[in-house]
């Protein structure tokens, strides 16, 4: 009875509360001007109506403390101990605004002339590495280059370049360990190269021959090594990011000093497996970082038309992850930045994001042609104003570790190579067409059976419409 009776008296003096308010508004000599009052601040009135918890079985000893000040202190505001955090009640309606008042900043240590900016705090880099990235990064120019001009020439069948995104996959690849696992888009075969994967090995794998570690089962460009941690390429847009989360989680319960990294573009954040991973990935607090290539451009789609927010920085913010937008045509900040993301995800068991904003220079693949929905001088402006390899040469060269005459000798040597490799890879036998329908299941299916059996069947029949090079 006592019980009922002081929640009644509580009842009673909400009530009192509530019906002071609407006195206040019978009492005015205008009700019109009342009215629009209320509009602009609807709780003018009620702010300081306290908020009744109300729950099934159980009654919340923090809320029912929390009612009882409030009552006494003549309906004052509150903090609600919610679960996942306190949170602050306030008398005036206001909606969070649907953009900030200024983006957030783009971090960057070197200008357009390779000079540090004044004040830049970034990683320091060794001769040695420096050197390496450089030396890299015109190497997948080259690699590019020709490959592309394969595609063009018939000799593969497909093709995408990374000029213009050099610097995030080196720099990036640079500030890892090869203990690190690497779940990547199909822009990413800089981080293959820094690891040691050769210009054979991308050739086999561009060519489809019996070399090729995926047994020509896959599109050129379509690379993954074991030996190098890197998980084979999907083109399906953003399967990765869920996958490298998963495999960050199994770090975290074995206790390997490691971390997962997957790469991804800007047209990958509309899809649900970026937003469910990132999400599993704050609440599991895994060691992962989440690498976005902001170039612009998701095929044809501006990023203009893929989201409202400030690019996808904010999106981390969002699910509770730290994150930092970075220039990703400045080796140096990429370097810098992804260095000190590894060591916050393995150390303080956390998620993290980097948002890199670079432009996708070349067409999106060989199968695309970029001018016909964005202008020709924009593409060459970022082409030659904003080349990150440039910029990168120009700081190791005003460092005096590099100069016109170990360029020349750099580019000769990597084409030499390039060239020579492919040459051999055209030469390499086909895989056998019975590795179509293995390293599936330990003993085929009757379904694979049949098809097996159907595909030969046809091959016989229109032999002029298969190569006549794979092994039967």
């Amino acid at each position: 009875m006592a019980l009922w009776m002081r929640k009644s008296l509580k009842t009673f003096n909400n009530f009192k509360c509530i019906m002071g308010s609407f006195a206040m508004i019978n009492q005015t000599s205008s009700w019109s001007s009342s009215f629009i009052q209320n509009l602009r601040n609807p709780y003018s009135h009620f702010g300081n109506l306290p908020t009744l918890f109300y729950s099934s079985g159980v009654e919340s000893t923090t809320a029912q403390n929390q009612s009882d000040s409030s009552f006494n202190s003549g309906c004052s505001q509150q903090v609600m101990d919610f679960p996942g955090g306190k949170v602050r009640f306030s008398p005036e309606m206001k909606f969070i605004s649907e953009s900030p008042e200024e983006r957030v900043h783009c971090y960057q240590v070197l200008d357009e002339n390779g000079k540090p900016i004044t004040g830049s705090n970034y990683i320091q880099v060794s001769e040695e590495v420096a050197l390496k990235m450089y030396s890299n990064m015109a190497t997948l120019q080259i690699m590019d280059t020709i490959f592309y001009e394969a595609q063009r020439q018939g000799r593969i069948s497909f093709y995408a370049t990374t000029i213009g995104e050099e610097a995030i996959n080196i720099a990036s690849a640079a500030a890892l360990t090869t203990d690190d696992l690497v779940f990547p888009q199909y822009r990413e075969p800089g981080v293959l190269l820094w690891r040691g994967f050769t210009m054979q090995e991308f050739a086999n794998q561009c060519f489809s021959n019996k070399a090729d570690y995926g047994k020509g089962r896959q599109m050129p460009i379509h690379y993954g090594s074991n030996k190098h941690n890197y998980f084979t390429v999907a083109s399906t847009i953003a399967t990765q990011i869920p996958h490298a989360v998963g495999a960050a989680y199994s770090l975290k319960m074995d206790k390997i000093d490691a971390c997962a990294v997957t790469y991804f573009g800007d047209g990958g954040t509309s899809e649900g497996d970026f937003h469910a991973a990132i999400n599993f990935a704050a609440v599991r607090e895994v060691p992962v970082i989440f690498i976005c290539r902001n170039n612009g451009w998701a095929i044809s789609t501006p990023t203009s038309d893929q989201f409202r927010s400030d690019g996808v920085v904010v999106r981390g913010q969002a699910y509770g992850v730290r994150s930092i937008r970075v220039d990703g045509n400045d080796g140096l900040a990429l370097y810098s930045a992804v260095h000190a993301a590894r060591n916050m995800a393995i150390n303080e068991h956390r998620p993290i994001l980097i948002e890199a904003l670079t432009y996708r220079v070349g067409h999106h693949s060989t199968s695309d042609d970029s001018t016909k929905y964005r202008p020709v001088d924009e593409i060459e402006w970022w082409k030659l104003a904003r080349d990150p390899v440039t910029r990168f040469r120009k700081w190791i060269e005003n460092n005096g570790w590099w100069n016109g005459e170990r360029e020349t000798q750099l580019r000769n040597s990597v084409k030499e190579e390039l060239l020579h490799a492919i040459q051999v890879a055209e030469k390499v036998e086909k895989p056998p067409v019975a590795d179509i329908f293995t390293d599936v299941y330990d003993v085929p299916p009757s379904n694979l059976r049949v098809q097996e059996k159907l595909l030969r069947e046809t091959i016989e029949r229109h032999p002029q419409d298969y190569p006549s090079d794979v092994p039967k």
